[in-house]
């Protein structure tokens, strides 16, 4: 079950959103009466409740806005269970003098915005202690091991209990608390109204993950990255999912690099079943992959990893999604040459990270004579003697004529949708220009090149399909393109709003 919090300074406006959310099929909310501007009047909140409640008073120690004095925090809380709340959250500091009183049941929180603590079995026992009925521990996540701490404890618990970890290393936690035992989690109502670091939208929460159908048998994947806040993967592989009926949830992992050995033994714990893998971790994840495909093998990086009975194997979808993209492109020109090979001869990557050595690995499979370049020249240099291309000068990257243009860096991605790695003046109708940018699919550079008369790729094309190669090593059937496709614009759409 979601909990949703609503956090309002007006009581209206918490009895509208109240109703809004129960209209919407939500079972249980959080009134944070905190927020409230003026003098609570819990009767008036409580009254003709649509569905059950929980009524939380939190000071600005555990995050909270209550600025009154603490005798009369302690009288609201005892107002609200006098009134017949459904719930009252009670820290461990004040249970013991808020006594048990009518059908109202007690929620015992502990929550630290630092860390997540050693002994987490000590702390429950303790606030288990304080005449609770269901505990809630909210800490903050510093290390991909707090959040495993933090489930495995739930799923231990004999009395009810609600962990989360806060922060983005600690969504997982949000996410899985459910698959994990605990009766419910906490969502917002609005994504730019959050309560609590790293808190999810209820909407979210219900339709991109699922929330409510995760059980203690749902395979758990993910992308595992750093950032990864930024990444729309969940919303592509979680609707597939959903749309193929498969029993599996799709997480984002953030997880940095000094930690991200550790994160790989504990794969078991969770236990995962495949990730995604991207920036910075795309290199060293082979370090504990007992299998490699060609692509793996001859790029040296992978970006999907997949759990098997004999271990890891890393494949490398980038690259074959990368000239797909480009072939699929021009055969809807009808301008792919009849014996197969690619219609372009030369082409020029902008960037040295991993998508580029990627893109320019495919391309000189196929038989073009690549080029590549960076604003940083060891890196250019480094990827054209693993791949077996040329480099050039990133201020040289507009002398000669090339075939096909691929930009592989992130200049034009949202929010810097005003930039481009490539003058227009030197965009020539000939051209094939890829832009593996996806948000926005439309970027800077695409709206020049088509006006330039080029034939144009967008990042969008690239993503889908490499998507939907992870989700068929995964899963071993084909997810629908167009849904994937669907699901990435919604998201992104989305992404610009948040």
């Amino acid at each position: 079950m979601i909990c949703v919090s609503i956090g309002r300074g007006r009581h209206r406006h918490v009895i509208a959103e109240h109703k809004h959310l129960a209209d919407n099929g939500v079972c249980l909310v959080e009134l944070r009466v905190d927020y409230i501007q003026g003098a609570v009047q819990i009767k008036r909140l409580l009254k003709d409740r649509p569905c059950p409640v929980i009524v939380t008073c939190r000071r600005s120690s555990e995050g909270g806005r209550w600025e009154q004095s603490e005798e009369a925090r302690l009288l609201l809380l005892r107002t609200a269970i006098v009134e017949g709340a459904d719930y009252v959250d009670l820290e461990d500091d004040i249970a013991a003098k808020v006594p048990r009183y009518g059908q109202t049941k007690r929620i015992v929180s502990h929550h630290d915005f630092g860390k997540t603590p050693a002994d987490l079995t000590l702390l429950h026992k303790r606030l288990a202690s304080l005449d609770a009925d269901i505990v809630k521990i909210a800490t903050m996540a510093n290390h991909p091991t707090d959040n495993l701490r933090m489930l495995e404890l739930v799923h231990a618990s004999k009395v009810p209990t609600v962990g989360i970890c806060m922060g983005d290393i600690g969504t997982p936690t949000r996410i899985l608390a459910g698959r994990a035992g605990a009766p419910f989690t906490f969502a917002t109502f609005q994504e730019d109204r959050v309560m609590a670091p790293g808190q999810i939208g209820w909407r979210q929460m219900r339709d991109v993950y699922r929330y409510d159908a995760l059980t203690a048998k749902t395979r758990v994947y993910g992308v595992v990255a750093d950032p990864v806040a930024h990444s729309l993967s969940p919303a592509v592989h979680n609707a597939a999912l959903a749309a193929a009926g498969i029993d599996a949830v799709y997480v984002p992992f953030r997880v940095p690099a000094e930690q991200f050995d550790q994160f790989l033994s504990n794969a078991p714990r969770w236990p995962l079943a495949g990730l995604s893998v991207t920036i910075p971790h795309k290199e060293a994840v082979l370090r504990y992959c007992r299998h490699q495909d060609d692509l793996v093998k001859a790029i040296g990086a992978a970006n999907t990893v997949a759990f098997g009975p004999d271990g890891m194997a890393a494949f490398n979808t980038d690259a074959t999604a990368a000239v797909e993209s480009l072939e699929a492109a021009i055969a809807e020109q009808e301008t792919l040459l009849s014996d197969g090979g690619m219609p372009v001869k030369t082409a020029l990557v902008l960037g040295a990270g991993g998508a580029a050595r990627a893109v320019a690995f495919g391309l000189k499979r196929k038989g073009v004579d690549v080029t590549v370049t960076s604003r940083t020249t060891e890196r250019a240099d480094k990827i054209a003697a693993e791949v077996g291309c040329k480099a050039v000068a990133w201020n040289s990257r507009h002398r000669l004529p090339y075939d096909c243009l691929v930009n592989a860096t992130p200049v034009g991605m949202h929010p810097n949708v005003d930039e481009t790695p490539y003058e227009k003046d030197h965009l020539r109708p000939y051209m094939l220009v890829f832009d593996t940018v996806y948000n926005p699919e439309s970027t800077l550079l695409i709206k020049e090149a088509r006006a330039a008369g080029c034939r144009t790729v967008t990042g969008v094309e690239m993503f889908v399909r490499q998507a939907a190669i992870q989700f068929r090593i995964w899963h071993g059937v084909d997810a629908d393109p167009q849904l994937m496709r669907e699901a990435l614009k919604r998201a992104t759409a989305s992404a610009k709003l948040a």
